[in-house]
């Protein structure tokens, strides 16, 4: 296929499709409209074609002020599009494979939002399209972005903190913790496939990969606080409450676990959807032999950073990163003034972009969506064994291809 559409006054033009305009439809879009303005050095210019989404009316009401052409009445209508050369997958987790394999098929670049499918082998079906459609992909890992997160493994790779002895990784949310919360797609198996462990754990071990390296062996543990909710009578947002008939919630609310790394490392994380008093509290902290890191998503824009030629009584010092962090200079001029989390997806935004540019792989890509759900089918395992489990060694689907 003709990967763009070349223009004499400026960059080459590519046309975008949305597919599923709920929130996370809506942040995809608001990256492709203000990348350019952060970005002005890509090679190519997104230009917003059609979208679609399954609830009435929502796509035609909410996406008039973005300036989509066109409105469409199924995400198949984007497939056969031939304006339409990349697209957003932001849907829920069961309609992952079947959209993100036609897109691919079709020779439409894929952005698509994690887990990628309810289980490992959704993700790789996706995967194997992707590289055989020879499109390129990038899945939303948005924390890799955060100028402090990229700090830290710098960090880690300079050997600042010398060997890295443990970490922790924690994602502690109270998205799902109202009893009364309906019983939407997320608290459904043949939906969602797992819980929280695709909500939160997902991004968790992509920290972890991120930063650390490979996961070689994990135990887990898992629990249902909740373990009925209102069914949802129409509305289909998991912050919607209700007080219908209660049926069963069928996957995980809280689990933890405990791995070990191809490197020796150890690590410990934590992650749950019903944390009474805890609101997006995610983070971690690396331990080495010389040093530490910590980091908390509600503080982004700060770094813990612990140093010195001693090993005991260290300062702990706070990194306030800047223009020198990251991608920070795409948006501030100077350290301490906040980004958000829209400006982690327009830089995501860009990646998939110059990914698409350059050919070759930039940011997380479907490679790493696959790695992730190897670490959580082991964690799947682990929790109906009650044992440690190994994790599958990852290998590309085809080397060079994202």
């Amino acid at each position: 296929m003709e990967q763009t559409t070349p223009r004499a006054d400026g960059p080459a033009e590519l046309g975008i499709g949305v597919v599923g305009f709920g929130w996370m439809g809506q942040v995809h879009t608001r990256a492709y409209t203000r990348v350019r303005h952060h970005y002005p050095d890509l090679a190519v210019t997104p230009r917003l074609v059609a979208v679609v989404d399954e609830v009435a009316d929502r796509a035609e009401h909410d996406a008039r002020p973005y300036g989509f052409p066109r409105v469409a009445r199924h995400w198949r209508e984007l497939v056969e599009d031939p304006e339409i050369e990349a697209v957003s997958v932001t849907v829920p987790n069961f309609l992952h494979r079947e959209i993100g394999v036609a897109f691919a098929e079709a020779g439409k670049h894929l952005w698509i939002e994690k887990p990628v499918g309810r289980d490992l082998a959704e993700a790789r079906d996706v995967a194997r399209a992707v590289a055989a459609g020879g499109v390129r992909s990038t899945v939303g890992f948005n924390y890799r972005f955060v100028p402090a997160v990229a700090h830290a493994r710098q960090l880690i790779r300079d050997g600042q903190l010398g060997r890295v002895t443990h970490a922790s990784v924690r994602l502690l949310a109270d998205y799902a913790a109202h009893p009364q919360g309906v019983l939407s797609w997320r608290f459904q198996r043949a939906l969602a496939g797992s819980g929280v462990m695709g909500d939160l754990v997902s991004h968790g071990i992509d920290l972890v990969h991120h930063l650390l390296g490979d996961v070689d062996r994990l135990v887990a543990d898992e629990a249902v606080f909740i373990p009925e909710r209102p069914r949802p009578g129409g509305a289909t947002s998991h912050y919607a409450t209700g007080d219908g008939e209660l049926g069963p919630v069928e996957n995980e609310d809280w689990v933890a676990c405990l791995l070990r790394l191809a490197s020796g490392g150890r690590v410990t994380l934590e992650a749950s959807r019903v944390s009474v008093g805890e609101q997006n509290n995610y983070g971690f902290e690396v331990h080495g032999t010389d040093g530490a890191v910590a980091w908390d998503f509600r503080r982004m824009g700060e770094l813990v950073h612990t140093a010195g030629d001693g090993h005991q009584n260290q300062a702990r010092t706070t990194v306030l990163v800047g223009p020198g962090h990251g991608e920070v200079h795409r948006f501030q001029p100077a350290a301490s003034i906040p980004m958000s989390f829209d400006d982690l997806k327009v830089a995501e935004a860009a990646s998939f972009l110059r990914s698409i540019a350059e050919q070759e792989p930039h940011g997380p890509t479907i490679d790493d969506a696959v790695r992730a759900a190897a670490a959580m089918q082991a964690m799947t395992r682990s929790l109906a064994s009650g044992t440690w489990e190994q994790v599958e060694r990852f290998v590309p689907e085809a080397e060079g291809i994202s």
